[in-house]
């Protein structure tokens, strides 16, 4: 069979030359890197930060893998955890220590003085209508000194809550309601003593005039004033008293997870004491411990403070209160002489409120016996019911004597310097004085005492925390240094 002959191709015709692309020009330079994006492309959102996140669980994921990485790991999260402890036990022990310091330096100070306003006001319409009883020239000095104390008192103390409230709150709209009224008040008592002295009868009237603004106007705000500032003071209250759940729970996490640790480095060295976590855990259970003691000891003192204390001294102001109520209706039965009656016509009406006051007394000195809790603090309510019982007393012949015809009589009867109404009203003042002062002073001790058990708690937690944190990463570095 002949071969075909070896035949060579014709050469093929070169291709034609591609002319050069300008510089920057669409597919000149090199080809791009596979996944990059095309020039002009805007990148996808949030690419960096998925990449970031993906490379840490990645890396999370191979430390896990190896004893090592699970070693740091676990440090981590102790030392967290501990840190995490302590600073939020030094802030909520804090806003705990801030409101047991309120309590005792802010809240019951405004609250006594809240009281101190409202006796004042009703001892000074007391004192204003016993000089009148007395007549303008011989009113004696020590009652008018009474009176003038009294005011004085009471604007003083007006200025320094002003000073320690918000004038939007309730106090202070009743503070600015007594700073207004007050003045009003004191022309009118003026009023009253100038006609006195000129033997008019329209000095009564005013006295009248300004014992009802008082009994209107400017006990209820005092009242209110009160009510305002106790209001504070139990908020204050419930505030220290309130237990650091959050600081428990954490506490109790950062320990389990300690024992934890501890146990599986036992497990896995069979050493039974890693120092480092142990120092950990000695930190951890010192501040948890600390804080469950102290705000046990803080919650029991601030109760103590406001059962025997705060709510005698209320029992207490009331009944003073009461007292002195009593003590000015008793004057301007005498004052009055029958001419304002009770809204139904057939009573007289301050004779009438003061049986009502004498009641309320009587109640409350009966509550403030019970609530006593030593013989200091029972004795002078013992003898303040005892006067009162003279002093009811005294009053029946006061009565007797008045409608007897003896008007002069039943004046010397009621503001004369022995066996008078008003000398059983002393005692009854001077015995209810002797009460709160020894209540207040309970109460201060008690209240201190719950302040000073959360004292240096905070930075011992803080410092605890950091040194707990610190023993724990020391006790992992500790391991880790085998695998080295």
């Amino acid at each position: 069979m002949t071969n075909p002959p070896n035949v060579r191709s014709a050469p093929q015709p070169a291709p034609a030359s591609t002319p050069a692309q300008p510089p920057g020009a669409p597919g000149s330079g090199p080809a791009p890197h596979p996944g990059t994006p095309p020039p002009g492309a805007r990148p996808a959102a949030g690419s960096p930060l998925r990449g970031a996140l993906s490379g840490a669980r990645t890396r999370l994921r191979t430390a896990a893998t190896t004893e090592p990485g699970r070693l740091q790991i676990i440090g981590a999260v102790l030392a967290a955890l501990v840190v995490a402890f302590g600073t939020v036990t030094a802030f909520e022990v804090s806003g705990r220590a801030s409101a047991a310091d309120d309590v005792v330096s802010r809240s019951q100070p405004l609250s006594a003085d809240a009281a101190s306003v409202y006796r004042s006001l009703a001892d000074a319409d007391t004192a204003a209508s016993s000089g009148f009883l007395a007549g303008a020239r011989n009113e004696p000095a020590e009652v008018r000194e009474r009176y003038e104390k009294d005011i004085a008192l009471a604007s003083r103390l007006l200025v320094k809550a002003a000073t320690n409230t918000d004038g939007s709150s309730e106090s202070g709209r009743q503070i600015a309601t007594l700073n207004e009224q007050l003045p009003v008040y004191t022309g009118r008592i003026e009023t009253a003593r100038s006609y006195n002295r000129q033997g008019l009868p329209l000095g009564g009237a005013y006295l009248r005039f300004a014992n009802e603004q008082m009994t209107k106007v400017l006990l209820p705000a005092a009242q209110k004033l009160y009510d305002a500032e106790t209001a504070r003071l139990d908020r204050d209250d419930e505030d220290a008293r309130f237990w650091p759940v959050f600081s428990l729970l954490v506490g109790v996490l950062a320990l389990g997870a300690l024992f934890w640790a501890q146990r599986r480095n036992y497990r896995h060295t069979n050493r039974v004491f890693n120092h480092g976590m142990l120092a950990a855990t000695a930190a951890s259970t010192v501040v948890l411990l600390w804080l469950v003691v102290a705000h046990t000891v803080a919650g029991a003192q601030l109760n103590e403070a406001r059962t025997s204390g705060q709510q005698s001294l209320k029992v207490l102001n009331d009944a003073r209160i009461s007292s002195l109520k009593a003590r000015a209706n008793e004057n301007l039965v005498l004052v009055a002489r029958g001419a304002v009656l009770t809204d139904d016509g057939k009573n007289d009406k301050y004779e009438t409120e003061y049986g009502e006051n004498m009641r309320d007394l009587g109640e409350g000195l009966s509550r403030a016996q019970r609530m006593a809790d030593d013989g200091e603090g029972r004795d002078p309510v013992r003898a303040a019911a005892t006067s009162v019982t003279t002093w009811q007393q005294k009053h029946q012949k006061v009565s007797e004597t008045d409608k007897s015809g003896d008007y002069e009589g039943a004046v010397r009867q009621v503001i004369g310097s022995k066996d008078s109404t008003g000398q059983s009203f002393d005692q009854v003042d001077a015995a209810l004085e002797k009460a709160l002062a020894h209540e207040q002073r309970e109460f201060t001790r008690a209240a201190e005492d719950g302040r000073s058990a959360l004292g240096g708690l905070p930075a011992g937690a803080a410092v605890l925390g950091v040194l707990g944190a610190l023993g724990a990463i020391l006790g992992i570095n500790r391991r880790l240094s085998e695998y080295r």
